[in-house]
């Protein structure tokens, strides 16, 4: 029996696939790729997990962001309003003060006005009663001069009384 190659190359592939299945390499084989199989499955299971976790996370923080962002708003507009109402009221009360100061530097100006005009009243007679003793002096005796000058100087006195009341 004279066997060609190509029979021992079918015997000896016969021979190696026993081998491998006496050894159970297919198994071991499947065994590893089913391992691999599973722990690439339970990684991506995980990823995805992570994923809806920050997915979750992002709409919370999104969530937070957009609350904020309505705060900041309404904080700037009470800010706005109550700027705005704090110029107003502080511009009508340099207003206030304002017509205030005025108003007390116009009496002050009619008080002034009022003395002057009683200074010079004053002043006015003293220098009329002065001139009418000069002049009656000498013109009439000493009596009669000392009883007119007397009356006279009451009579003054009281209208100067009664006007300045």
């Amino acid at each position: 029996m004279n066997f060609d190659a190509t029979f021992w190359v079918a015997v000896s592939f016969v021979l190696f696939v026993g081998v491998l299945l006496y050894f159970k390499v297919p198994q071991k084989i499947f065994t590893t790729l089913d391992e691999s199989i599973n722990k690439i499955k339970k990684d991506v299971e995980e990823a995805e997990k992570l994923k809806e976790e920050a997915k979750n996370i992002l709409s919370d923080y999104e969530a937070k962001l957009d609350k904020s962002k309505v705060e900041i708003d309404l904080m700037i507009k009470n800010a706005q309003k109550e700027s705005e109402s704090n110029i107003i009221k502080i511009n009508d009360q340099f207003h206030k003060i304002f017509e205030n100061r005025k108003k007390m530097a116009e009496e002050k100006i009619k008080q002034m006005k009022l003395q002057a005009t009683k200074d010079i009243k004053n002043y006015s007679v003293e220098v009329a009663i002065i001139a009418l003793e000069k002049i009656i002096k000498n013109s009439i005796d000493k009596k009669k001069l000392d009883k007119i000058y007397v009356s006279s100087v009451n009579e003054a006195k009281k209208i100067l009384k009664n006007k300045s009341i």
